[in-house]
């Protein structure tokens, strides 16, 4: 089986890198062909386009930053789905909108492809130790043939229903990744504001009810003041707007996606989501 690969970026790298350390054969295509030069180094080969990728691969991942990236990357004059190709698996991995994961479905099924939408829960820790949670839209047979590839991306591959189901479910999980952070953020600087220092803080929240691996996994940027990306910010703050269009209003969303926001505006979307914590110092 070949497989294909389309996305380079901090979760890219690791996923393909998952698939070639589990003996897979792995094609790779970048806007930025350098970027692929530590897969290479591994044993990947390089497309040169994207309908190179597509009649040689059996199964193409696809894990790419936004909704217009996706389009593009598949209905684009150069993409995919303009290839010729027929019977390709297409395996989205991205986090856009339910609607874009439907209508690049039907755009798929209309030049012979299959696709599912696949995104995943975790940053790129848990991508580089095979540890994502993986959620599933689209055919039930597509899901049983790509499963053994998830299993070597995840710790977990739900299927949840039709196309848009997996992208749905991503939605709903980012939001409480949202809250949680915003939650642990708001905590620390009240602890702050009362003469608890933030070491001791973070050991409550980790001994206590409340403590979760995502905080833990935090300490080190938080004591540091210092947010190089795992989960870029931007990105936080595209998918909460993602999931305020798909009709969430419930109060802590509303003001968790504003301040994420705000954060994006004053310039800290390329730090990690936990850099919203430096913002609300600010304040």
């Amino acid at each position: 089986m070949k497989i294909g690969w389309i996305g380079l970026g901090n979760m890219g790298i690791p996923m393909a890198g998952n698939l070639l350390a589990a003996g897979y054969e792995v094609k790779v295509w970048n806007r930025t062909p350098n970027k692929a030069e530590p897969l290479l180094a591994r044993g990947a080969a390089l497309a040169g386009s994207l309908a190179e990728l597509a009649a040689e691969c059996d199964i193409v991942f696809t894990m790419v930053s936004d909704d217009e990236a996706v389009k593009a990357v598949y209905t684009g004059p150069e993409g995919l789905l303009a290839s010729g190709a027929r019977g390709t698996l297409a395996v989205d991995m991205s986090t856009v909108s339910p609607e874009t994961s439907r209508f690049v479905a039907e755009q798929c099924r209309q030049a012979g492809f299959r696709f599912l939408d696949a995104p995943v829960s975790g940053s790129v820790g848990p991508a580089k130790e095979g540890k994502l949670v993986i959620m599933v839209g689209g055919d039930e047979s597509d899901f049983a043939q790509v499963k053994p590839l998830l299993d070597k991306l995840g710790k977990l591959a739900l299927h949840l229903g039709p196309n848009g189901a997996g992208t749905s479910a991503k939605l709903a999980i980012n939001l409480l990744l949202g809250i949680t952070v915003q939650g642990a953020a708001e905590t620390l600087l009240f602890a702050r504001s009362m003469g608890i220092p933030t070491e001791q803080m973070l050991t409550i929240i980790a001994e206590s009810a409340v403590g979760t691996p995502l905080i833990r996994g935090k300490e080190a940027s938080i004591l540091a003041d210092d947010y190089p990306a795992a989960f870029a910010l931007k990105h936080m703050a595209k998918d909460l707007r993602l999931a305020r269009e798909e009709g969430v209003s419930t109060p802590l969303a509303e003001s968790v996606a504003a301040c994420y926001r705000a954060a994006l505006e004053d310039g800290l979307g390329d730090l990690d989501v936990m850099a919203i914590l430096r913002f609300l110092d600010r304040k």
